[in-house]
């Protein structure tokens, strides 16, 4: 792996009550949009990013799971058109009163043949 300090992890946040359409939304546009949100990867020194949803009892929740190298920007810090729509969202759409979970990983296997 490129960085001796490699991390993965699985965070987990609560979307505001009332909001689901304006995440289906949310998620459209990364679709839509996928080629740049990937270039966005870069600056970041994420590798991996994926995006889950849940819905349960307790209400609606985005999962993210992210393999990234250390020394990455924030994407708060991105000039980026496509970083500054995905913020919009993110603040209209999380719950930050919500204690949000992180978990990161024990074990990361990856299979030899990929290059990170």
């Amino acid at each position: 792996m490129k960085g001796d300090h490699m991390k993965c992890e699985c965070s987990r946040f609560r979307v505001i009550e009332g909001k689901s359409a304006l995440v289906d939304e949310w998620l459209s546009f990364l679709n839509h949009h996928i080629k740049e949100t990937s270039l966005t990867l870069v600056d970041e020194k994420i590798y991996v990013e994926a995006i889950f949803r849940e819905r349960n009892d307790e209400g609606e929740f985005l999962y993210w799971f992210t393999l990234e190298d250390e020394g990455g920007q924030k994407v708060e810090e991105s000039t980026s058109w496509i970083d500054q729509k995905h913020l919009e969202y993110w603040y209209a759409c999380i719950d930050e009163d919500y204690s949000s979970m992180t978990l990161e990983s024990e074990v990361l296997l990856i299979h030899p043949d990929v290059n990170l």
